[in-house]
């Protein structure tokens, strides 16, 4: 049987593991589990210390091997470490056999995340999509998984549905996800409605990479409290607000950030969230400028977009925390005019990728807001001007 289980047992101290091999490379791998100690510090989890391992390709049985298996176990077993988290996504099989040899709880990326938005999911929608994502994640690694999860209690990982039994009833877990499909698909249509209620107004809708700073730029710009926060994924549900500047409104939503591997389940069960961004009019796609791995955040946010069938809609690509950007880039004792003219090649190289669609701004320093809020009133006229010839009081 599957029950729930809502809390993290107090503050986990935990491993980090992730393999280098021909598909990823060192300098990938240690970017990728810089970005999973933040996910795990977002879920209440200490990180303790990273293992990296080298192999051609993952094991089959323990991922990383079993000599460096052994070294995770000692270093578990001596430092009370309650928690390895794997950066890759691990089967069934590999989380039990690795479970048995550590002691401990094991748990992948994906269960991480999934973790993580079970926490988050405030509303009855969001709710039921991340259940979905988890009944999903759990249904093909039963087999595996049972004896691991029957032997840990609640914690990180732990988090909605878990095993507590022995024996595993797949045909309930799999008439659990029907019914959880039904229910979203009666909460879309609920969602749909809504959205069609909005009427003529041109929708545009923030996009990103998690923890860009979407919330904060949603809050500036529609001048109301929306939730903000310096963790990952602290936006899970839509939020919509209605914005006019200079007598021209239109719809404003802020969206769910996305992130390197995203759990497949994660954006099937979020299918419905995501119209959000595909029926939007315009992207506002927000890029925090000062992450070493800015350009990678970009691309995997583009890629998801064209996933999701939203890549060719008019976008803005607003490159945020320049204060940051110059902070880390430049020395104090750097010349003013060498300071510009790098400044100004950054931007004239974007100006170019983007067709003159960025602006560079500092939401926490309300530096080139103005700026902005122009560019974006100019968008929504334009696209006013486009949908409706004859309505002339939008612009």
């Amino acid at each position: 049987m599957i029950e729930n289980k809502n809390i993290i047992q107090g503050e986990e101290r935990a491993v980090l593991v992730g393999l280098v091999h021909k598909e990823q490379t060192e300098e990938q791998v240690n970017e990728y589990l810089a970005e999973l100690a933040f996910l795990a510090e977002t879920a209440g989890a200490t990180t303790v210390k990273t293992f990296i391992q080298k192999l051609p390709h993952p094991d089959s049985k323990t991922f990383v091997g079993k000599g460096k298996l052994e070294e995770i176990a000692e270093y578990v077993r001596a430092k009370d470490i309650k928690l390895v988290i794997f950066d890759d996504e691990l089967t069934g099989s590999q989380i039990g056999n690795i479970s048995d040899v550590v002691g401990v709880k094991t748990i992948d990326r994906s269960d991480l995340i999934l973790d993580i938005f079970a926490r988050r999911a405030k509303t009855a929608q969001a709710k039921v999509q991340v259940e979905l994502a988890q009944y999903q994640y759990i249904l093909p690694r039963l087999r595996g998984m049972w004896k691991h999860l029957e032997r840990q209690g609640g914690g990180i990982g732990s988090r909605g549905p878990g095993e507590t039994e022995i024996e595993t009833d797949r045909r309930i877990v799999k008439d659990k996800i029907s019914l959880l499909r039904k229910r979203l698909v009666e909460i879309d249509k609920q969602a749909a409605t809504q959205r069609k209620d909005r009427g003529t107004y041109i929708r545009v809708a923030l996009v990103g990479y998690t923890n860009v700073g979407k919330s904060t730029i949603m809050r500036i710009l529609s001048k109301s409290e929306v939730f903000a926060e310096n963790k990952l994924f602290a936006t899970l549900d839509t939020t919509t607000r209605k914005v006019v500047y200079e007598q021209t409104p239109f719809l404003l939503s802020d969206t769910v950030g996305f992130i390197r591997k995203l759990p497949h389940h994660l954006v099937e069960s979020f299918k419905s969230t995501l119209d959000e961004v595909r029926e939007a009019d315009c992207l506002l796609h927000v890029v925090d400028i000062s992450h070493n791995a800015y350009e990678d955040q970009l691309a995997v946010v583009n890629k998801t977009l064209q996933d999701i069938g939203a890549f060719d809609k008019p976008t803005v690509t607003i490159f945020n925390k320049m204060d940051l950007y110059e902070e880390k880039t430049f020395d104090e004792w750097l010349d003013a005019e060498v300071r510009q003219d790098l400044l100004r090649q950054l931007k004239n190289r974007w100006e170019h990728e983007t067709g003159g669609n960025c602006v560079f701004i500092s939401a926490t320093e309300r530096r080139n807001i103005d700026t902005l809020r122009t560019t974006i009133l100019d968008k929504v006229k334009e696209l006013y001007a486009i949908r409706y010839p004859y309505l002339t009081q939008f612009y």
